[in-house]
């Protein structure tokens, strides 16, 4: 099957600073909006359940938008290289708040899945066509600048999305988590039907290769059903893992079959034989699983362990939060200058490894709250200087035809990794914690697994002390996990060559 298309061109240079402002400004609410539903919904899920029941199905109402965002990614990152950008997110931003707005109607815990697919879908698109757009109207060195920005929006979204959550189902509905898409989508799109015109140039016919979306989906989906769900759906030595890996290991080979003898393949395998794309969506991947085998658990340390609230764990946080928005933004800005982008990429990474070195530590050791708080700022530190350089040293390695597919194959790696990382770490920290309560007497260990620190809080004190003891061992080694991999991470990038940026007006590539 074939399509006409219409390849998409920068802005002209007399209309790039007016237009400027608003384009960013969409962009980023855009973004807000994808990434603070991957995790807005999750202090909200006991709501959910009470009024829609199908308690067994609850975890899908995660997994559904997780499923539907990573395997959409890829795919719209190649329709815009093919058909132009504009007009795609537009459609995704139209799409992500029709699905928003039936998410919030829905009445049955299967409609909800259903429309959370739906939602998932326009995330995906966002996700990779908002930071795509950026190259489309910035030159190389200013993709710096930007995507800093882009860095800091994104997380603060996904930190700030179990907050907001939680306070807009206590003060209004669980419904309402979904409703505040609405009006932040409708500004959003506002914004860029208005200051968003990409030129149309180059019209030409297009083969879409249908097959490779079909196989990269199912292998996907296979596989991240294997991570988010194996050891709390289904064991992970079982029939159903084994039937999912495998299954995903197949579709996967024939991915990379279809991709080598399509016409226009919807990944273009091509690209991993440059080395800094290939460096720079691996450590990409890399750090999104360090920082989710630890982020996932610290919650659980904090207030068991450290006997805080809810609310203070959340507390806790900020320091992470800040710094990796102020770094993000300095960052950039001075990485722009400087135009040396993989010094910014490895003094991040050495940072966050660092930071999880440290809480792996502090944990081993029960620390107390102030160390952990300077952990957490030197951890965000090196979340936000390393994650917008390493976007603009792939987006730089590519031409600016293959921006869509290199950005989206590193948004799928990136989200890939952050399934695997909680996949690995909590496999670990579970097997650790069920080892060690297993050697306490008078403890139900299958009983804490599955009612988790409302069951701890029913035990003798001492019990309680003796199951916060374990928990703290188990949890410490995977943030040693994290730490681990973002020293695997440090080795990719000490081998990038030649991403430094040599003019601060350079068009895109």
């Amino acid at each position: 099957m074939t399509e006409l298309s219409t390849a998409p061109e920068s802005f002209a240079p007399e209309t790039r600073q007016r237009d400027l402002p608003v384009i960013l400004t969409g962009l980023m609410l855009a973004m807000v909006l994808a990434a603070l539903d991957q995790s807005i919904v999750n202090t909200a899920l006991p709501a959910v359940a009470s009024e829609l029941g199908g308690m067994a199905h609850l975890s899908w109402v995660v997994t559904a938008f997780m499923l539907a965002s990573t395997t959409a990614t890829p795919i719209f990152g190649k329709l815009g290289d093919m058909f132009g950008r504009r007009n795609l997110l537009l459609g995704c931003i139209t799409l992500f708040i029709a699905a928003s707005a039936l998410c919030g109607l829905a009445q049955t815990m299967e409609e909800l899945i259903a429309f959370r697919l739906l939602q998932g879908i326009g995330g995906g698109g966002l996700m990779t066509l908002t930071q795509t757009t950026i190259s489309d109207v910035v030159g190389p060195r200013e993709r710096l600048r930007y995507q800093g920005l882009f860095t800091g929006a994104f997380a603060f979204a996904s930190i700030a999305g179990p907050v907001l959550g939680g306070a807009l189902t206590t003060a209004l509905s669980w419904r309402w988590v979904f409703y505040v898409n609405i009006p932040v989508g409708a500004i959003a799109l506002t914004l860029l039907v208005i200051g968003l015109k990409l030129p149309a140039v180059e019209q030409r016919r297009h083969q879409i290769d249908w097959l490779g979306a079909l196989l990269l989906t199912s292998a996907a989906t296979a596989l991240l059903l294997l991570f988010s769900l194996a050891g709390s759906v289904f064991p992970r030595l079982s029939l159903t893992s084994a039937l999912l890996a495998a299954g995903g290991l197949i579709a996967l080979a024939l991915f990379i079959w279809q991709e080598r003898r399509a016409r226009e393949p919807m990944v273009d395998l091509s690209l991993f034989a440059l080395p800094a794309f290939r460096i720079g969506t691996l450590t990409t991947g890399a750090m999104t699983f360090a920082m989710m085998s630890a982020m996932v658990f610290l919650p659980l340390y904090l207030q068991l362990v450290l006997g805080m609230s809810a609310a203070q764990s959340g507390l806790v946080m900020l320091p992470q939060v800040g710094m990796m928005l102020l770094s993000s933004v300095l960052g950039g800005r001075l990485s722009a200058q400087i135009g040396k982008p993989k010094r910014f990429l490895v003094g991040g990474i050495i940072l966050e490894a660092l930071g999880l070195g440290l809480l792996a530590t502090l944990a081993h050791e029960q620390a107390g709250v102030i160390p952990v708080l300077a952990a957490l700022a030197i951890l965000g530190t090196g979340m936000g200087s390393a994650m917008p350089n390493a976007t603009v040293i792939v987006q730089n390695a590519v031409p600016h035809g293959s921006l869509g597919v290199a950005t989206a194959s590193m948004s799928f790696l990136r989200s890939l990794g952050g399934a695997l990382g909680v996949a690995v770490s909590g496999g670990v920290m579970t097997s650790l914690l069920a080892a060690k309560l297993a050697g306490l007497g008078g403890v139900d260990a299958s009983a804490i697994a599955t009612g988790g620190m409302a069951v701890i809080r029913t035990l003798p004190e001492a019990a309680q002390l003796q199951v916060a003891e374990a928990f703290r061992q188990a949890i410490a080694a995977s943030f040693a996990i994290g730490g681990g991999v973002m020293a695997l991470a440090l080795v990719l990038a000490l081998r990038l060559r030649g991403t430094d940026l040599t003019s601060p007006t350079a068009p895109a590539p």
